[in-house]
């Protein structure tokens, strides 16, 4: 099993890498930052700016979700440059971002440094299932995260300190996980056909799966259920 967003999973999935999970996603925080010192206020005022975002990851797609609402597509200045997650955080806060897209713990990190979120661009995840595992076992493994995401629910004080493991130890000193959010939550919820099919259709008009394809398109041959 592994996850990754909603919007590579199931051009995945469509593709034959394997089955999309359906009956559970998870939502995870996520927003564009910029220094405190950024010339930049208000969503309209990133159009033409570059801004840090993982190719084909859920930073990428959730930026011109969120963005497009307030530019063209043509102003909308993504770069790749920067990669994986705490790449962007570290670029970000060595000042050689001018904006970033995080999520999760550099999310909650950027906000505690006194970075500035300009735009809220939360997005969904899915599970990748891989080979045929027994469908009793995945019922079992989902169950145990549905207990912990309410014991998560109900006292999130207690957990934030483990956002410590997710860390590269040269920020440990500084972080105050008390005053972080409980990050990504699971939404035992059905990932419908429409869904999908609204998910498919919102990739292939803005061409980003243009080069390779986006497989069958095809919602039954690309999940897999349980419940």
């Amino acid at each position: 099993m592994s996850c990754a967003c909603h919007w590579t999973v199931g051009v995945a999935a469509s593709k034959g890498k394997g089955r999309l999970y359906a009956d559970v996603y998870s939502v995870a925080p996520s927003g564009v930052f910029v220094p405190a010192d950024s010339p930049v206020m208000r969503p309209e005022d990133l159009a033409g700016v570059p801004i840090a975002v993982g190719y084909q990851s859920g930073s990428h797609y959730s930026t011109i979700q969120a963005l497009e609402q307030y530019m063209p597509a043509d102003k909308i200045n993504l770069t790749f440059a920067d990669g994986m997650l705490f790449h962007r955080l570290d670029q970000l806060i060595d000042g050689k971002a001018r904006a970033s897209a995080l999520f999760s713990g550099p999310y909650y990190f950027a906000e505690q440094l006194g970075f500035r979120k300009i735009i809220d661009t939360s997005f969904m995840i899915a599970t990748m299932v891989h080979g045929h595992p027994d469908p009793e076992d995945l019922a079992k493994f989902f169950r145990a995260l549905r207990l912990a995401q309410r014991d998560i629910d109900l006292r999130p004080d207690r957990y934030t300190h483990y956002y410590k493991r997710e860390f590269p130890v040269r920020w440990h000193s500084i972080m105050d996980t008390r005053a972080w959010g409980p990050g990504e939550r699971l939404v035992f919820e059905p990932y419908t056909k429409e869904v999908f099919d609204e998910t498919f259709r919102w990739i292939s008009e803005r061409g980003i799966f243009a080069d390779t394809g986006m497989g069958s398109c095809q919602y039954e041959s690309s999940v897999a259920k349980v419940a």
